[in-house]
């Protein structure tokens, strides 16, 4: 008997396939290509992202997850608050971002990765599994948004590698995920992801440049 897998269902396994190609990428590129592996570990989470919200009909739905909310404004504060967390890391360390090598990749992830991560973390995977409890597809899109983080840029980076990294963005994409569900619009969880991406001083971490003083 041949077996085919629904739509719902390739999108529903999409975060398996999203950490093992990553970790897959970073492997091979890390290789050659030592921290600066980034790049395609970046490009090829875009690319598997933006296939899987296409898939979704996610070109259909963007106007609907950026639409104003009226109300909740105790979560669009806690959904801020995650964002202004890193601030005092950009205070101390935002002199490494002179280098235009550095500054313009860094600019690039700032602006397209909230969009692209959101579309497609909370996005797509919450939307298609609303028939699910809340917090079981919260709990399910939160556990692969955090391991890929370590499985993928944690593989060349040290400072993106361990059980630390994989906590704190646990903790980020339950408020997001929670926001979401709270909100009914990515619109404050996107911005607060850009306030993250820009203060955690991406491609410096990605690079280990704190430890290394460049």
């Amino acid at each position: 008997m041949r077996l085919s897998l629904t739509k719902k269902q390739w999108l529903l396994l999409s975060p398996f396939i999203m950490v093992l190609s990553g970790h897959l990428v970073a492997r091979i590129t890390s290789s050659f290509m030592g921290k600066w592996a980034f790049i395609p570990v970046m490009l090829n989470l875009w690319l598997v992202a933006i296939f899987f919200t296409y898939l979704a009909d996610g070109s259909n739905r963007i106007k609907d997850w950026l639409k104003p909310v009226k109300g909740k404004i105790g979560w669009k504060v806690m959904v801020m608050v995650v964002g202004l967390l890193p601030l005092p890391l950009f205070i101390m360390h935002w002199e490494l971002l002179k280098p235009i090598e550095i500054l313009v990749p860094y600019l690039l992830i700032a602006f397209i990765n909230p969009f692209v991560e959101e579309f497609y973390w909370r996005g797509t995977l919450m939307d298609t599994a609303s028939d699910w409890p809340k917090w079981g597809i919260i709990l399910y899109s939160t556990f692969f948004f955090a391991l890929n983080h370590p499985m993928s840029l944690g593989v060349f980076s040290n400072l993106n590698s361990g059980f630390s990294v994989f906590t704190s963005t646990f903790i980020m994409g339950i408020i997001w995920g929670v926001g979401y569900h709270k909100i009914g619009s990515l619109r404050w969880i996107i911005f607060s992801h850009f306030l993250v991406d820009t203060f955690n001083m991406s491609v410096p971490a990605f690079l280990d440049l704190f430890e290394s003083g460049f």
